[in-house]
This record gives C-alpha cells, sequence and structure tokens, in this order.
C-alpha cells in the first residue's frame, strides 16, 4: 500500500486545538462561579472584583477563537499570569490562576511531546500501514 496523501493524514494539532480551546471554556466557568465566592468572603463582591472576574471570563471565551493561531499557547500562558494578579483582589482569584497555570505548562508540556514525535515520524498518522 502506499502512503495516504498529505490532505488525508489525521491532523494532530485540529484535536489539540480543540482541548485548547476547551479548557479556556471551562476556565472561564470557573472564573465566573468564582463571584459567588469572592462576595461571600474577604471584603465582599466590589465593582472592581466583579468587572475584573466578567471581563476576564469575556477575555478568557474570546480567547477560545484564537486557538488555530501558532502563538496561542503562548497567549494562554500569558493570560494566566492576568488570572494570578487576581490575587491583588481576591486570595480565591489568585488561587483559580495557579490551578490553571498547572493545567496550562501541562498542556504545553504535551505540545511539546507531540512536536517532538511528530519531528520524528512517530505519531500514529505517520506510521505505514500493518502488512
Amino acid at each position: 500500500m502506499t502512503e495516504q496523501p498529505q490532505s488525508q493524514q489525521p491532523d494532530p494539532w485540529k484535536s489539540f486545538r480543540g482541548v485548547m480551546a476547551g479548557t479556556l471554556i471551562l476556565e472561564a466557568i470557573v472564573v465566573l462561579l468564582a463571584l459567588p465566592v469572592v462576595a461571600r468572603l474577604g471584603g465582599g463582591l466590589t465593582a472592581a472584583s466583579g468587572g475584573y472576574l466578567i471581563g476576564l471570563a469575556v477575555v478568557l471565551v474570546l480567547f477560545a477563537g484564537i486557538q488555530g493561531r501558532p502563538w496561542a499557547i503562548w497567549a494562554n500562558l500569558a493570560l494566566q499570569a492576568v488570572v494570578i494578579a487576581g490575587f491583588l483582589l481576591d486570595g480565591a482569584i489568585g488561587f483559580i490562576g495557579l490551578v490553571f497555570l498547572g493545567v496550562w505548562l501541562l498542556i504545553a508540556y504535551l505540545r511539546f511531546e507531540v512536536l517532538r514525535r511528530q519531528k520524528h515520524g512517530l505519531l500514529p498518522g505517520q506510521q505505514p500501514p500493518p502488512d
């Protein structure tokens, strides 16, 4: 058998982009779920903390739409610094940032592994069919 044409080979990045977009949507939901937590703990929900959380959730959803760009993973990691900066408003917000920073570092590692395996021809879609 011959090798599949380039257009018919599976695209490992299509599913990877979906994972990144889905993670951003999940993070936006978690950020919005922090609204009642911030309202009940500490100084309560202020205009600054409420606006920060809602604005951050909107940015996270918007970022889900740019995951096809080659620099998207780095933008996602930089965005985590903005979430972690939420410690200035409430500790719960910063904690969310730290948890999702760990998630994004894992995603960055997985991206590195897929790139490495693709470069060496080790991905399942790059293997010849069994005889």
